[in-house]
């Protein structure tokens, strides 16, 4: 009875999680805007980014291994946040943003200015 309940703990807290997460920062930096996005066990290849409006969408999902009986499993499997921008960007319009994934600490550079697409590097 007890492992049940341990493992439904689990269960929620890993919801609960996967709602608040990630943690972002964001500074202004020059004519640029800096955000910081802390995503630690996502591929690169997993995490999809979009700027609609006032709005960057971060979407990832990692796979989960499981191999022999699951005591605790806090860590987020998905990730689908959306976060308001200082800035406006236009559906078609190239606003020159680059973005870069570094043990698990996703970088984004945005120019307050227009330019091109993001892509992760």
């Amino acid at each position: 009875m007890v492992k049940e309940v341990m493992k439904e703990i689990g269960n929620k807290s890993r919801e609960f999680y996967e709602f608040i997460l990630p943690p972002v920062d964001m500074v202004i930096q020059n004519d640029n805007l800096l955000v910081t996005i802390d995503m630690p066990g996502f591929d690169k290849k997993d995490i999809k980014l979009r700027i609609h409006g006032h709005i960057l969408s971060i979407n990832a999902k990692r796979e989960t291994i499981d191999e022999g009986t699951t005591i605790w499993r806090q860590r987020p499997n998905v990730i689908d946040k959306k976060v308001r921008l200082p800035l406006g960007v236009k559906e078609d319009e190239d606003i020159g943003a680059s973005a870069k994934y570094r043990d698990g600490v996703l970088s984004l550079t945005i120019p307050m200015k227009t330019g091109k697409n993001i892509s992760i590097e």
